[in-house]
């Protein structure tokens, strides 16, 4: 396992991050924790989570696994989304935040994380508010670094420019979707994030599934992709072009002796601005899968094959800047 840093921050995280969401819901509590030790026996450090998942329970779970080998593993959660019916039970004020992390703290078993993220944004709440009350988290020890969620590029740049003008605590991540199939970040906020240094950890690197071979062009009548709506549901999965993407994958997967999902996950290990994709695993078959994309180097043209295949068409001002690039 390699690891890197995260954005402009200190702080080394694993390629690789385990996600939690099915946590004490598809996955069972046992299989779980077994899955947290593999990881971390294998190398990672890197946990992701949220307030949300599995009404708390991934928290819970979370905090039983690491008892024993806190310091050694940077646990991620989030703050944002509804967690009570009270008017003031979702968003990112000051009070929610100041609740929520309590809450968090108190499912985790531990006095501290690692990185507190905003889920996604929150009109509601000037930015101001929300990130002088990150600020306070970080002088008080309850967060140790904070990032955001499912921003858009704009939103990101404003709450640097807030934090940098007020001198409060900055994102040093987002975690967006990103993978083969869903690369919508490539417009604008992936060249942001390599111009202010900030780590890109991505939600759904095998597209919910998709990339990971077990589909065809038929609609399924089991899994993920049955859903009626969200990213992941058959309605956005099944295009033309993200079938295209699939019989890459595919055909990559036969000639290097791996599989699909190792392939999509590598892609993303060897993409500038990547810091740890953000892997889900049910069952303890899936997780093994997933951590063997890890340990080598996909051969450029292979690549390169798959970056051509799941590019976005080009596109204004993109294809308009082009052609003004100084040869400096």
């Amino acid at each position: 396992m390699n690891y890197r840093l995260l954005g402009r921050s200190g702080l080394a995280v694993s390629e690789l991050c385990l996600g939690t969401m099915t946590f004490g819901g598809a996955t069972s509590e046992a299989d779980s924790i077994q899955m947290m030790h593999r990881f971390f026996d294998q190398g990672g450090n890197f946990l992701d989570t949220a307030d949300v998942y599995v009404n708390g329970r991934s928290e819970e779970i979370v905090g039983k696994a690491i008892q024993g080998r806190r310091a050694e593993v940077i646990v991620a959660s989030k703050v944002r989304m509804k967690v009570s019916d009270d008017i003031n039970g979702a968003g990112v004020s000051r009070k929610h935040i100041l609740d929520g992390i309590d809450a968090s703290l108190r499912r985790l078993n531990t006095d501290y994380i690692d990185l507190y993220q905003m889920h996604v944004w929150d009109h509601a709440t000037p930015i101001e508010e929300t990130l002088r009350t990150l600020d306070d988290l970080v002088s008080s020890g309850k967060v140790r670094y904070i990032g955001c969620s499912n921003y858009f590029a704009w939103q990101l740049m404003k709450s640097l420019a807030c934090s940098d003008a007020n001198r409060y605590i900055r994102f040093v991540s987002i975690q967006p979707q990103y993978s083969l199939v869903s690369r919508e970040m490539d417009r604008e906020m992936m060249s942001l994030c390599l111009e202010e240094n900030v780590g890109v950890i991505p939600w759904a690197p095998l597209g919910g599934g998709f990339l990971t071979g077990r589909y065809s062009r038929v609609e399924p009548d089991s899994g993920r992709l049955t859903a009626k709506a969200g990213e992941s549901s058959w309605m956005y999965r099944a295009t033309d072009k993200n079938f295209v993407i699939l019989d890459t994958v595919l055909q990559a997967a036969a000639e290097l002796g791996v599989t699909p999902a190792q392939i999509s996950l590598n892609w993303l290990l060897q993409r500038r601005g990547i810091t740890s994709p953000i892997f889900g695993a049910s069952t303890l078959e899936q997780f093994e899968d997933n951590m063997g994309a890890t340990g080598w180097t996909m051969p450029q043209d292979i690549w390169s094959r798959l970056d051509e295949a799941s590019s976005l068409p080009s596109e204004y001002p993109n294809r308009f800047i082009e052609k003004f690039k100084r040869p400096l």
